[in-house]
């Protein structure tokens, strides 16, 4: 019989709280959204800001044009995800939020959680992600 630390290890799906939970210290996650050449996937500091994320950018990266909006509190869909695992003992979790992402505002950015992204350089482009779906899974032993 095998031993319980050689069991294969069981996928659990996570409710939204947990998921929030998980992600709530924040550091690197990564976007996905359509640069208008398909779906791009890009990695970002980001903060949790209750049901949202907030993250930043270069305002001359392809990021930035791809989710600015020229309607007024417009919003362009993106998702938003989150792993941590450890291939030694196969374990971890993923998150994904999908929902709108927009732009803010300097005065939106004096309200919101700080986001201190880790490259040099600007990162003027203040964006919040708010979550509409958010979704999970861990993969642990029995």
């Amino acid at each position: 019989m095998a031993s319980e630390s050689s069991a294969q290890p069981v996928l659990e799906e996570l409710d939204r709280a947990e998921c929030l939970r998980l992600i709530a210290p924040g550091g690197v996650g990564r976007v996905a959204y359509d640069d208008g050449e398909g779906p791009t996937v890009v990695p970002v500091n980001y903060a949790v800001d209750g049901d949202s994320v907030i993250f930043r950018t270069s305002e001359s990266a392809r990021l930035n044009r791809s989710l600015l909006t020229i309607v007024p509190g417009g919003q362009v869909r993106a998702a938003f995800e989150v792993d941590r695992i450890d291939s030694a003992t196969r374990e971890g979790w993923s998150v994904l939020l999908r929902g709108g992402a927009h732009p803010l505002s300097e005065d939106e950015r004096e309200s919101v959680a700080r986001v201190d992204p880790w490259p040099a350089g600007d990162r003027g482009a203040w964006f919040s992600l708010a979550a509409t779906e958010i979704s999970g899974r861990r993969l642990h032993r029995p």
